[in-house]
């Protein structure tokens, strides 16, 4: 029995086209997907979202929007016009999903200019982005879901690395339009991440929850070291249960960067995936 709340998303199964990727989620019985940008963009907006709605499947999230860390200048201005594209993406593909599609717009937030060693400049600047990038998301109907990550991205993808960092940014403004996105393989280490996330449900700003498993030793490319839920040490059981006991009832996404994963075939690793999810978060996922 495949849990309701389970959600691909399509980076676990990157090598799959999108309609590869709807077509083995669906197949298996997985009712909802988070889609990225670029396999969207690939065969156009209007063409996804018709095949996502061919698919019958909900849409989890949409990935992603983000890296605008730049001075101001030409090439900050294009990084923000594209995440207003990417906030238009995200609306038109939740209108297409299943019933309880999110709008849901996550966002790395970008990690230090090139040159740069100003981390507190560039912080103030995803700031102004995201009070910049409000209207458009508010005006779509989209969240804009702050992702923090682990703390070895600082300097290349996330100048944000915590969670009270992200709920520090989407404060003052309406949690229906700039919440955080919960990811296990980024907050696990924190000791803060459990009162965190209570904060966050406090503030009703848990906009996706996604889980994967941390293992050492860790790749030389530190971006593919994620792994299947119950093959590391996080404790997703406490996690699970922490956002559950804040309130959140959305899909929960299983998202993983592995080569190898990569390598196996989509429907396997569909397969695979939600094995380990019943196994290790699906028994938490019950509210007291």
């Amino acid at each position: 029995m495949i849990d309701p709340r389970l959600s691909i998303n399509q980076a676990t199964i990157r090598g799959a086209s999108l309609d590869e990727a709807l077509r083995v989620t669906a197949a298996a019985g997985v009712r909802s997907i988070g889609l990225w940008r670029e396999p969207v963009q690939a065969v156009g907006l209007d063409a996804a979202a018709r095949r996502l709605a061919a698919s019958g499947l909900r849409l989890s999230s949409h990935c992603r929007g983000g890296f605008f860390t730049a001075p101001e200048g030409p090439e900050r201005r294009a990084a923000l016009d594209d995440n207003r594209r990417a906030i238009e993406e995200c609306a038109t593909l939740a209108a297409a999903g299943a019933p309880g599609s999110a709008a849901v717009l996550v966002l790395v937030v970008g990690g230090l200019p090139e040159g740069s060693r100003d981390l507190v400049g560039a912080r103030q600047r995803v700031a102004e982005a995201i009070d910049e990038l409000a209207v458009d998301a508010k005006a779509a109907g989209v969240t804009l879901a702050i992702e923090p990550l682990h703390p070895m991205y600082a300097a290349d993808r996330a100048v944000v690395s915590t969670l009270r960092q992200a709920l520090d940014l989407a404060a003052g403004h309406d949690p229906a339009v700039v919440g955080v996105a919960i990811d296990t393989f980024h907050i696990w280490w924190d000791p803060e991440a459990i009162d965190q996330i209570a904060r966050a449900g406090r503030e009703g700003r848990i906009a996706t929850y996604q889980v994967c498993d941390w293992r050492t030793p860790l790749p030389a490319d530190v971006l593919l070291a994620r792994h299947y839920p119950g093959d590391g040490v996080i404790d997703l059981a406490a996690l699970t249960r922490a956002v559950v006991d804040a309130g959140y009832s959305g899909d929960v996404e299983v998202e993983i960067f592995n080569a190898e994963i990569w390598a196996d075939d989509p429907a396997e690793v569909v397969r695979r995936t939600a094995e380990a999810f019943a196994r290790t978060v699906s028994p938490h996922l019950v509210a007291p």
